[in-house]
């Protein structure tokens, strides 16, 4: 099998075969289920990334609790460009309720930021982040995020959601741009 793929004008080296990923979604899911046990809490996806990210992770997830979606962009191609544009409101109340954002990745941190400052207005009980994929070499925001999945270095991955100009989303392995 071809450890390597070929995205638009990029090349991809495997980073994180799906087995790995599943693993570490269970944890996570088992950390949830733990912290916010009987508490209805409110799974509040950021689309279009983390999409397969919390397919699995609510799977796992079998308390009680509130599924809703946003849209964020804050990129462009392979790189951030600084700025968040929202795409999509939040549908649901979440006055006085625990909210955890579910992310695919969390690397300058300008987005998840920018979604809390916003929750904030909207009063809920708390807010947490839960991210698969976290660079804490790239990080700018204040606080890093409650639930981590891997902590990876400051490079460019798709796949299992994750993409490089909308392609590579599908692929159920992490691949990290080859240099």
């Amino acid at each position: 099998m071809d450890q390597n793929i070929q995205i638009h004008d990029k090349l991809f080296k495997l980073f994180i075969p799906s087995e790995y990923i599943q693993d570490e979604v269970q944890s996570i899911a088992d950390k949830l289920m733990v912290d916010y046990a009987d508490k209805n809490p409110i799974f509040l996806v950021v689309l279009n990334g983390a999409f397969m990210f919390a397919a699995d992770l609510l799977k796992h997830y079998t308390d009680s609790c509130d599924i809703t979606f946003t849209k964020l962009s804050s990129y462009v191609g392979t790189t951030s460009v600084g700025k968040v544009t929202k795409q999509m409101d939040i549908l649901i109340n979440v006055s006085n309720r625990h909210v955890i954002i579910v992310e695919d990745i969390v690397d300058t941190g300008l987005t998840i930021e920018a979604l809390k400052l916003n929750l904030f207005e909207l009063n809920p009980a708390s807010v947490e982040i839960c991210t698969l994929l976290f660079k804490p070499e790239a990080f700018k925001g204040t606080e890093s995020p409650k639930y981590q999945g891997f902590v990876i270095p400051n490079k460019f991955v798709l796949g299992y959601g994750l993409d490089y100009d909308e392609r590579g989303r599908n692929l159920k392995d992490l691949y990290q741009l080859k240099e």
